[in-house]
């Protein structure tokens, strides 16, 4: 109770939308700029302390600012200030995304059907990991050119940014190949799926590791929205990622 009066000391700042169970979660948080985070999505998008525990649980706050290997002090300002927004491609963007609530074990193998499945399966997780404004479209989404046959592993649609999202799910390595065949589906879905009010679509592959420099010269030059990212089972230590993140934020000092 004397945190709460330390840090909450004006009622203007205490949310009657709030249980005492987000004040207790939010109260856990030292840093500041983290909590203000937290505390302005609790508001956003309206999390119930069972999504508030598990955004916290899988720090969020420092997925969003590795998400592309590159964010300087000035994110972490407007992250604490507004929180997460959705005004460019590449805000969706997390590193790495957590399964979690698949319960696969790490080390197990697994197809990348069966991956697919899981995450039908938990599709209401999976989209509180996917992030704000995203709406499930399908999977397996047939391509057709010429008489051959493609299929996107999973198709979505989000309503901020007005534009659809295609997944492709690998189990290994990205390989530069998977850029091209990405590159392929947004072209196709720009040309022959898009209504006139729809934005340029958004290209995620999903693999379980990637090279940077790689990846680099995989994405260069590519006028498309394509981006590789990667994912775990498990829940990734936050002394982990904020180390990390700190290697990140020197480089850009």
């Amino acid at each position: 109770m004397r945190r709460f009066y330390l840090e909450y000391p004006k009622q203007q700042t205490v949310s009657v939308k709030w249980s005492w169970s987000h004040y207790c979660e939010l109260l856990s948080i030292n840093n500041t700029d983290e909590r203000n985070f937290y505390e302005k999505e609790c508001i956003n998008s309206n999390w119930s302390v069972r999504e508030l525990k598990r955004q916290l649980e899988t720090s969020l706050f420092e997925r969003l600012l590795l998400s592309d290997g590159k964010k300087n002090k000035e994110k972490v300002y407007e992250l604490s200030k507004v929180g997460q927004t959705l005004n460019t491609p590449e805000d969706v963007l997390k590193e790495p995304y957590v399964f979690e609530f698949l319960g696969v074990k790490e080390n197990k193998p697994i197809l990348e059907k069966d991956l697919e499945q899981k995450l039908v399966k938990h599709i209401e997780e999976f989209l509180l990991e996917l992030g704000k404004g995203f709406m499930f479209v399908g999977t397996q989404q047939r391509v057709t050119l010429g008489n051959t046959h493609y299929y996107i592993d999973m198709v979505f649609y989000n309503k901020i940014l007005k534009c659809y999202v295609l997944i492709d799910l690998k189990i290994g390595q990205m390989k530069a190949e998977y850029a091209g065949q990405m590159n392929m589906y947004l072209n196709y879905f720009n040309e022959e799926i898009n209504d006139k009010d729809d934005n340029k679509p958004i290209g995620i592959i999903l693999c379980k590791s990637k090279k940077n420099i790689a990846i680099d010269y995989a994405l260069g030059g590519l006028s498309n929205n394509l981006f590789a990212s990667t994912y775990t089972y498990y829940i990734p230590k936050k002394e982990e990622l904020i180390n990390e993140l700190e290697k990140v934020l020197n480089e850009n000092n």
